[in-house]
Order: structure tokens, then C-alpha cells, then sequence
């Protein structure tokens, strides 16, 4: 199958099979997302669900958390991954909102990169849920899915983000990045992935390839 056909005809069963497609991290605002996705690194959603009412509603704003100590954040977000690094990169990331953006969460990903704790990851994720930029954010699901699937040979998620840039409509990447997240997290998962089943199958490369 060319690799043309391959992204129509996943980007075709996914608009027909999963209409809705969105984060599962919950937020009310984009500094909410913002801090929600530093915390989701290496770490389940589910579990930062958990974690972040409750910092929320003590520190609802950049400049609330910015006043923060770094021991304080810690003290509230000690269940996730790397608990210190992430607190670090909160207060980072607060005082400079607060500070030099005026706590309005830029929309540009090269800006939102200056944020102490937002790589490109997580700056594509935040143009692209709040302000609907047409990015794609390639994390571990997103890179394993495409390459088993065959939409990308890439080594490394800048080759897997440029590789879908480049063949999926820039009106459907921003939720194409959750059609892929999704699919990962649930079916073509890491070490079993559900391949009886599976919507994709009769085009994905891996199930072509573990057949024959």
C-alpha cells in the first residue's frame, strides 16, 4: 500500500469511527493545561486528574503559583513522576507567565517553549488543544502508532512529527494527534497490542507484516 492511501484511509476510518477525539486531562483554562501537561510527562493522566483540583483551587493563576516555593508545589504534586523536577519547572514556568507574558498563555509554540518545563511536546499539545493550531505533538503513543501502522519510518519524534505534518490536512491535525494518542493508549498498545479487532488492521503495516 502507498503511503498516500495508508493516511487516507486511517485519516478516513478515524473521522468515521471517532468523531470526538480530545485530551483526557481535565482543565478549565489554558494555564490549567499548561500545568496539567508539565505534570502529564511519564506520568498517567489519570493519576494528574487526581492531583490537580486541589492545586487549582490553591493556586488557580500564574501569579498565585508564582508566590509558591518550589517545597510548597512539591508538597502538592509528590504522586506524580519526578515530583522535583516538575515542581521546579512550575514555579519556572509561573513567574516567567506572570512575569514577562503577563499570565496570558502564549499561542505560538516557539513562545510557549521559553516556559521552563514546556519542550516542543508540550507547546504543540497547548497550541494545539487550546487555540487549535495546526501542530502536530508526537509523544510516546503518537510515535509507536505511526510507526507500526507505517505513516512514518521516523527515528526520533521530530521525523514522526514532520513525516505527519507534512501528510495529514492541516485542519484535521489537531485531532489527529488525539486519534493517535487514543488508539495508543487503548488498542496498539506498547507491549500487546489489540490487533483482533482493530479498525486499522486491514491497512496497518505491522499486521500486514506479522501475518505473512
Amino acid at each position: 500500500m502507498k503511503l498516500k492511501e495508508r493516511y487516507s484511509r486511517v485519516l478516513e476510518w478515524f473521522s468515521l469511527n471517532m468523531p470526538v477525539a480530545e485530551t483526557e486531562l481535565h482543565f478549565k483554562n489554558p494555564f490549567e493545561l499548561v500545568v496539567a501537561v508539565i505534570l502529564s510527562a511519564q506520568c498517567t493522566d489519570k493519576r494528574v486528574n487526581i492531583v490537580t483540583p486541589p492545586l487549582f483551587e490553591k493556586y488557580p493563576d500564574a501569579e498565585s503559583m508564582s508566590k509558591a516555593t518550589q517545597e510548597e508545589l512539591l508538597s502538592m504534586i509528590s504522586s506524580v513522576t519526578f515530583p522535583n523536577n516538575k515542581s521546579r519547572h512550575l514555579a519556572g514556568m509561573s513567574a516567567m507567565l506572570s512575569k514577562d507574558f503577563n499570565s496570558v498563555v502564549p499561542e505560538d509554540p516557539e513562545e510557549l517553549q521559553k516556559l521552563p518545563g514546556v519542550g516542543r511536546k508540550t507547546a504543540n499539545v497547548i497550541a494545539s488543544v487550546i487555540y487549535g493550531k495546526p501542530v502536530i505533538a508526537v509523544d510516546t503513543h503518537v510515535f509507536r502508532v505511526s510507526r507500526r501502522i507505517g505513516l512514518s519510518k521516523g527515528k526520533n519524534v521530530y521525523e514522526v512529527e514532520m513525516d505527519l505534518t507534512n501528510n495529514i490536512p492541516a485542519k484535521e491535525r489537531a485531532i489527529a494527534h488525539h486519534w493517535l494518542i487514543l488508539h495508543g493508549r487503548y488498542v496498539c498498545v506498547a507491549r500487546k497490542p489489540k490487533c483482533t479487532g482493530c479498525g486499522l488492521s486491514a491497512f496497518c503495516k505491522y499486521f500486514s507484516e506479522r501475518r505473512d
